[in-house]
Formats: C-alpha cells, sequence, structure tokens
C-alpha cells in the first residue's frame, strides 16, 4: 500500500494597505499643510510616567529630552520631532512655544 502525498496550495500573499495619517492628535495639531503659521517650535510637558509602558515609548521619552514627570522641553518644530510626539502622545501636553 502505497501513501499518496499531496501538496498543499501555497495562500497567496496579499498586499496589506498602508494607512495615510492625515490629521495628528487634537493635542498635536492638525496636519502639517492645514497648520497655521506656527513660531517653530513646540513645548511639550511629560504629564504621565514611563513606568509599566512599553520599552520604545520610554526610549522615545529620553529622546525627546523627558524622563520626569512634569519636566517641560522647547523643541524645533520638524517631523522627526511630531513622529517622536505622536508615539507617545498620551504622555504628554502639546503647546505651541512662544
Amino acid at each position: 500500500m502505497a501513501t499518496q502525498t499531496t501538496k498543499k496550495a501555497a495562500a497567496p500573499k496579499v498586499a496589506k494597505a498602508e494607512k495615510k495619517i492625515t490629521a495628528v492628535s487634537p493635542k498635536i495639531g492638525k496636519a502639517p499643510s492645514a497648520r497655521k503659521e506656527t513660531t517653530g517650535k513646540v513645548k511639550i510637558t511629560q504629564i504621565v510616567g514611563s513606568i509599566g509602558r512599553r520599552a520604545d515609548q520610554g526610549a522615545t521619552l529620553i529622546g525627546l529630552g523627558l524622563n520626569k514627570r512634569h519636566k517641560s522641553r522647547v523643541l524645533e518644530d520638524t517631523p522627526a520631532v511630531r513622529g517622536m510626539i505622536y508615539k507617545v502622545r498620551h504622555l504628554l501636553k502639546v503647546e505651541e512655544a512662544n
């Protein structure tokens, strides 16, 4: 008695649709194209601690120069900084710097 082996057809790979973020958190503001003219600086204040958070969120806070609650920094308003703020927006208060 010979056993018959069957090959399973490989499932076709489906590309995931990429999400395009058009509006950022209300704390941060609207998309850069819709944002009003700013001074080029943003003030961020850490309002929640990083204990119990994922390691990458703690590292992002350190990259922003924050490590303790109620500590503030004024940073240049660049896309890189906006991306880091977006990642930890639930831990921060964001304001336009004067």
